[in-house]
C-alpha cells in the first residue's frame, strides 16, 4: 500500500510539472517580481558577464524599487531571451500588416463618423450665391467639429477669396477645393516620423503618456503591432504598476505578436520598471522599446513630476527618442488643455488621437497642432487590433469631406 501511495504521489507531481510547462510555454514576459523576503528587491534577466575578481562587484548589490535609484543597481546574471524568429511548434504569432497605407484602408470608417461635416460644408458651398448667413453657417459647422477659431477663420477667409468661382463650380470641384483647404490647416509639412530607430548602438525609446481612460495601454499594444508589422524588434515596458490589469493587458498584446514584455509587481516603482525594460532592450539589441506609463490625471502635480523622473531614469540607459501623448478625440477642446499640462512635465514629441471613429469632432487634430505645435502622428479608428494608423493629412481631409 505504501508503494502505491508513493507511485501516485510521483504521478501527481509529474502531471503538475507537465501542466506548468504547457501553461508557460511560449510566454514572452520578464517579471520583475519582488523578493519574498525583502519585499522591494527587483530581479531581472541579464546576459552573462565575464568573471571578475573585484569583491565589491561580486557582492551584487540589488536595487530597491523605492529606496535606491535604478541606475545604481546590479542584478543577477541571467540571459535575456527574446522570442524566436520562428515560433515554437504549436505557438502561432500573429503577423500584423505594415503601417503604410493603413489610413487609406480605414478611410471609410472615419468618413462615416465625419460625414456630417463634409455634407454640411458642401451643401452650403454649392449654393448659387453665398450670403453672410451662409458664411456663418460654414463657420459654425467647422467650430462644431472642433477645428478651432484660428483654423476656422483661415479656412473661411480663403474660401471667401474664391467665392466668385464657387457658384459655377461643379460638385467635384467644390470637393477638391475643400479637401485642399482642410489639408492646408492640417499641417502637411509637419514631421510625423516616429522616433523608433536604433541610434549609436542603442534602441529607440518611446514613452507613452496620457490621462486615465484615453486608451493608452491599448494604444501601446497597437504601436507594438505597427512596429512588428514594419519588421522591427520590440520590447514592451509595463510601467503602469498601479493597475495590475494594465500589465496583464500589455502582456497579452505582446504575446500575440511574439515580443517581450517587462513588468513588475503591482505597486512597484514605475521608473525602475521602465529602466529595466530599456536595459533589457539595450542588451538584447532590439530596435525599439515602448514604455507604457500610468494613466494619470493632469491635475495631479505629483504624478506629473513622476513622468519627468521616469524619463530621467530611462535616459541613464538610452535617450528617449519619442514621447507620445494619447488623447481621446471625444474630449474635444479639453484634450488641448490636457496636452498643455503634459508638455510642461515632459517634452511631448507627438500626439496619438484615439476614438476618432466615434466622434464627429475630427477637427481636434487641427486644434492640437496649431495651439501646441505638436504633430498628430497616429490616429485610432476603431477597436480592432490593427485600427491604429499613421496620420496622413490629405487622406484625413478626404475622409472628413466624404464622398467620392
Amino acid at each position: 500500500m505504501e508503494f502505491v501511495l508513493i507511485a501516485v504521489a510521483i504521478l501527481v507531481v509529474a502531471l503538475l510539472v507537465g501542466a506548468s510547462l504547457l501553461v508557460n510555454r511560449g510566454r514572452r514576459t520578464t517579471r520583475l517580481d519582488d523578493d519574498t523576503s525583502a519585499g522591494t528587491t527587483l530581479t531581472r534577466p541579464r546576459p552573462p558577464q565575464a568573471p571578475t575578481t573585484d569583491p565589491a562587484a561580486q557582492a551584487g548589490a540589488t536595487a530597491s524599487g523605492q529606496g535606491t535609484t535604478a541606475a545604481e543597481d546590479t542584478r543577477p546574471d541571467v540571459p535575456v531571451e527574446l522570442p524566436p524568429a520562428e515560433p515554437e511548434p504549436g505557438l502561432v504569432f500573429e503577423t500584423p500588416p505594415p503601417s503604410a497605407g493603413r489610413l487609406v484602408r480605414l478611410r471609410a470608417r472615419l468618413a462615416r463618423s465625419q460625414s456630417s461635416l463634409g455634407r454640411g460644408l458642401l451643401t452650403v458651398l454649392a449654393r448659387e450665391k453665398l450670403t453672410e448667413d451662409d458664411w456663418e453657417e460654414i463657420e459654425e459647422t467647422l467650430l462644431a467639429a472642433d477645428v478651432g477659431i484660428g483654423a476656422t477663420t483661415q479656412i473661411v477667409d480663403r474660401l471667401r477669396t474664391q467665392s466668385m468661382v464657387l457658384a459655377t463650380a461643379s460638385g467635384s470641384d467644390l470637393r477638391a477645393l475643400l479637401v485642399r483647404e482642410l489639408t492646408a490647416v492640417l499641417g502637411p509639412d509637419l514631421d510625423r516620423t516616429l522616433g523608433v530607430q536604433r541610434h549609436e548602438g542603442r534602441p529607440g525609446v518611446v514613452l507613452v503618456v496620457g490621462v486615465n481612460g484615453a486608451g493608452k495601454t491599448t494604444t501601446v499594444g497597437k504601436i507594438a503591432r505597427v512596429l512588428v508589422g514594419d519588421g522591427r524588434s520590440v520590447v514592451l515596458g509595463a510601467a503602469d504598476t498601479f493597475r495590475a490589469a494594465a500589465a496583464d493587458q500589455l502582456e497579452t498584446w505582446g504575446e500575440r505578436v511574439g515580443v517581450l514584455t517587462v513588468r513588475g509587481k503591482e505597486g512597484a516603482d514605475p521608473a525602475s520598471v521602465a529602466f529595466e525594460a530599456v536595459r533589457t532592450g539595450v542588451e538584447a539589441e532590439v530596435d525599439t522599446v515602448v514604455v507604457d506609463t500610468a494613466g494619470r490625471l493632469h491635475t495631479k502635480s505629483g504624478l506629473m513630476d513622476e513622468l519627468g523622473k521616469i524619463k530621467r531614469v530611462v535616459e541613464k540607459q538610452s535617450p528617449v527618442t519619442e514621447v507620445l501623448l494619447v488623447l481621446d478625440a471625444t474630449t474635444g477642446q479639453n484634450g488641448v488643455v490636457q496636452a498643455r499640462v503634459f508638455t510642461e512635465a515632459v517634452e511631448v514629441t507627438g500626439v496619438v488621437l484615439t476614438k476618432l471613429d466615434g466622434t464627429a469632432k475630427g477637427g481636434i487634430v487641427v486644434s492640437v497642432q496649431r495651439e501646441l505645435g505638436i504633430p498628430v502622428k497616429l490616429v485610432g479608428l476603431g477597436e480592432g487590433a490593427d485600427d491604429l494608423a499613421p496620420f496622413e493629412p490629405e487622406a484625413f481631409a478626404e475622409a472628413l469631406v466624404g464622398g467620392e
